[in-house]
């Protein structure tokens, strides 16, 4: 199971957002080059990060951070927020993205998100953030009638092969990722389905790889000290 390390950007600084509420945001770090070469360090080989004034404002804001890393790592981003329009996609992907997660526009726009799938394949995730069993979009502020499951398999015949998913009751929160909503997931569809939100300890990481989850996004676990960069490289390697 790949551990992909997250970096949240407000205002170029690396933040966490608890429930993805914006009044929560709590800065560990004013330099997330210097975050990213901890992870690279350490043996880690991927990173998530998220635009999240990008997230809000519906267009990328933090590019220059995703450059950045990308030209000064060697780590493979999955890089989110604000993806909307083939440009900002374009942008991300120029600035070294490896791989762009589309949420909201799956969701609101479904087929230019068919279109980015056809024209990139595997390097589009799609996004399927979940409150109360129902797809979240608009940096998770409306909240669709569409349940995870069905709204990942009408993607799977269009080419998604990757799934990140977020229970967004327990973002932030390290109380425990959403097993009930990844169990059901991979119970309903065949995707490489990598967990966010809540994950706390070891423990966590060991049931969703025995569970067959593809990857697990680890961020505040991290910044809080309850996952050192060890642990996080000794999961992965399991």
């Amino acid at each position: 199971m790949f551990i992909f390390p997250a970096i949240d950007i407000i205002d170029g600084k690396c933040v966490r957002l608890t429930k993805g509420d914006y009044s929560t945001g709590k800065v560990y770090s004013t330099d997330p080059l210097e975050t990213a070469k901890l992870f690279e360090c350490a043996g880690l080989s991927h990173l998530h990060l998220v635009d999240l004034e990008g997230a809000r404002e519906r267009k990328p804001r933090n590019l220059d951070v995703l450059e950045r890393i990308a030209s000064k790592t060697s780590l493979t981003i999955d890089y989110g927020g604000g993806m909307y329009t083939t440009e900002a996609l374009e942008a991300a992907f120029s600035a070294g993205a490896s791989f762009v997660t589309c949420g909201s526009t799956a969701v609101r726009n479904r087929p230019l998100a068919i279109e980015w799938i056809e024209r990139y394949k595997e390097r589009i995730i799609l996004g399927a953030d979940c409150i109360d069993g129902c797809i979240a979009t608009g940096a998770w502020a409306e909240r669709s009638s569409l349940e995870a499951v069905p709204f990942i398999s009408s993607y799977l015949d269009k080419g998604i092969r990757y799934c990140i998913s977020t229970d967004v009751s327990r973002d932030g929160m390290m109380s425990g990722p959403g097993f009930s909503l990844y169990e059901k997931i991979l119970s309903g569809v065949n995707v490489s389905l990598i967990a966010s939100g809540g994950i706390s300890s070891i423990s966590d990481l060991d049931r969703l790889r025995e569970m067959g989850l593809y990857g697990a996004i680890v961020g505040k676990a991290y910044y809080e000290g309850r996952l050192s960069l060890k642990e996080l490289r000794e999961a992965e390697e399991c």
